[in-house]
């Protein structure tokens, strides 16, 4: 319904600009693939392409001659050590992916959630300023959990190289596993808005790691299991429904043949697939991390009170500021009087401007409606 100034909360809009519950933004990131799918889609198909055809072509080259050879106990762990190594490093370059999409999906979400129009290219123009920010970012976003997990596993390896009593190992594994895993959960939770919050707010690296503890502060758990149930998802459909079809074309035309030809076309058929299923997955995992990013600013920092106090709607503030850079073209907050619109300044520093943290004094959430939106 219409509020205060004229602000009209549009009901069949595909993400609510209002603090959302888990399954609007679940509902909300498939919503802005939908929205632009070339961007969404395409960013995800290359890094995706990329990504599996390096795995399959060193699999078939290092696990493979292994695997085609007298098969042994010690064939069978060497090619499991490699296969599970190859594992390793393909999560890990998918998880950057999803990072660095969700810093490329943020505009246009952004948009969306506000009103404004998305014109082609607009997301690549949004985040263009800030690309080796973003890839920043996303990079220390990723290490620094995986350096928490593996500080105590240390001793562990440390046990193991040495020959130590296998008691002792045992401890530590016991002890040093779980704890990193505990470490590596909670340090990836806390920094992972970091990565919408250095293309939006046109912050340092520094200062979206500062942002996303603040955003994260007092709702840890809420977007650990936002983004565990998006996991989830994104498991059974990377890895069961979307593949599929591509096994069911992998066993019709190369059944289970061990020759030079049959390993070679079930390998490009199972790559093809997976391919396609985590250029469809990774950018649903990358939205629900910007829609996190928007929902804890309008819990912790009320950005859509604030704006609904600064003008009839988000797309005017965003015109009257791209002209003069003050939040307004006239000082009442709507761009050429009507204000039902975005004028041109929309498309550039008047939409970044929404998303800047307001100055010591403005609204910051604070009051009872505020503690009940956190």
């Amino acid at each position: 319904m219409p509020g205060p100034d004229g602000w009209d909360d549009d009901a069949d809009a595909d993400v609510p600009f209002r603090p959302m519950s888990i399954s609007e933004m679940l509902d909300g990131s498939i919503a802005g693939i939908r929205r632009r799918p070339r961007t969404a889609l395409g960013i995800a198909l290359a890094f995706s392409a990329v990504t599996q055809v390096a795995s399959s072509v060193a699999a078939y080259f290092f696990i493979g001659n292994e695997a085609r050879d007298e098969v042994t106990p010690g064939v069978l762990l060497r090619s499991f050590g490699a296969q599970t190594t190859l594992a390793v490093m393909g999560l890990v370059l998918s998880a950057y992916g999803i990072l660095v999409l969700s810093g490329l999906l943020a505009p246009i979400l952004g948009r969306g959630l506000v009103g404004l129009p998305i014109a082609p290219r607009q997301a690549w123009r949004d985040a263009r300023p800030r690309l080796g920010r973003l890839a920043g970012t996303a990079a220390v976003v990723l290490l620094v959990p995986l350096a928490a997990m593996v500080v105590p596993i240390l001793p562990f390896i440390l046990l193991v190289a040495s020959n130590a009593h296998p008691a002792l190992g045992a401890l530590a594994a016991v002890v040093g596993f779980p704890a990193g895993i505990a470490l590596m959960v909670w340090s990836y939770i806390l920094l992972v808005l970091a990565v919408p919050a250095v293309v939006l707010e046109r912050t340092t690296v520094g200062g979206a790691l500062r942002r996303a503890r603040v955003l994260s502060k007092g709702r840890w758990f809420r977007t650990c299991g936002t983004l565990l149930l998006a996991i989830l998802i994104t498991v059974f459909m990377g890895f069961f429904a979307l593949r599929i079809p591509f096994l069911v074309i992998q066993l019709i035309f190369f059944g289970l043949g061990s020759d030079g030809g049959s390993t070679v076309g079930a390998l490009a058929v199972d790559t093809a697939g997976r391919i396609i299923s985590w250029a469809v997955v990774l950018p649903f995992d990358a939205g629900v991390i910007a829609l996190l990013y928007m929902d804890r600013r309008m819990r912790r920092e009320g950005l859509d009170l604030d704006l609904r106090t600064r003008g009839r709607s988000a797309a005017a503030v965003a015109a009257g500021s791209g002209r003069d850079g003050s939040g307004s073209s006239d000082g009442s907050g709507t761009s050429d009087g009507s204000g039902d619109g975005p004028a041109d300044g929309a498309d550039g520093e008047g939409f970044i401007d929404l998303w800047r943290p307001r100055p010591v004094g403005a609204w910051q959430g604070t009051g009872p409606e505020a503690g009940a939106r956190r």
